[in-house]
């Protein structure tokens, strides 16, 4: 049996927008349609932001430090901060010391005293404004650790081109197709909204589960000692 040996299947723009609209039982080549199709997509990608962690946005940073600044930037793209921590390399060698923050919330900076004092860091923590930034404590003296290193959650891009491919992995096509037919449902066929949301959730929350890391899970049974008699 001969099969295509390829592995690449994608999805343009307009045809994701094509199979959306038939979907809901319309075929529409209007550009007002389109351009209608292409916004309801970038809330979509705008929704699944708050849904979760996804991996294939997450990207590892590294920002060297100045000593006795506190505050640094993320790139334009940040939605969130991950984890963080300092390092005595830009990079990853067999010299390179690493130390881990403790990532901490803003009532809990906001209680930290003199937060200009300078030493080896230790906590973090994230303003998540549009674009978030780090303020470390204690302020670093690069002495040891002379690089921040983070992990960020980045934003999905925007739809773009009609020609582009959208910037997911292929097992979330499902999911972004019946989560526009949903959208556009919204605003053309009402009747079909709730049956269509449904199917977006159940293919939504297949692709998040799948979209988990696996890792080995070690159990050991609890260990009662008690007196002998």
């Amino acid at each position: 049996m001969a099969t295509s040996g390829t592995t690449d299947f994608n999805l343009s723009i307009d045809e994701i927008v094509e199979e959306a609209y038939e979907r809901i039982g319309i075929r529409s080549n209007s550009g007002y349609d389109i351009k209608s199709a292409r916004r309801s997509l970038n809330i979509l990608f705008s929704e699944w932001g708050n849904r979760g962690v996804h991996l294939w946005k997450v990207e590892l940073k590294n920002q060297a430090l100045t000593a006795g600044t506190i505050t640094y930037a993320t790139p334009s793209d940040c939605s969130d901060v991950l984890e963080a921590y300092v390092s005595s390399t830009s990079g990853i060698t067999t010299s390179t010391t690493d130390l881990s923050l403790t990532k901490i919330d803003r009532s809990t900076y906001a209680a930290l005293p003199n937060k200009g004092q300078t030493g080896q860091p230790s906590q973090y923590y994230v303003d998540r404004q549009i674009t978030p930034t780090i303020s470390l404590y204690l302020a670093p003296d690069n002495i040891t650790y002379q690089f921040l290193k983070y992990y960020v959650i980045k934003r999905i891009q925007d739809a773009g081109s009609y020609t582009n491919t959208p910037d997911v992995p292929y097992r979330f096509l499902p999911c972004m197709v019946s989560g526009l037919a949903y959208y556009l449902s919204m605003k053309i066929n009402p009747k079909l909204t709730e049956q269509l949301r449904l199917y977006y959730e159940d293919e939504l929350q297949r692709a998040l589960t799948e979209d988990g890391q696996r890792t080995s899970v070690f159990i050991s049974p609890q260990a009662y000692y008690g007196n002998l008699l």
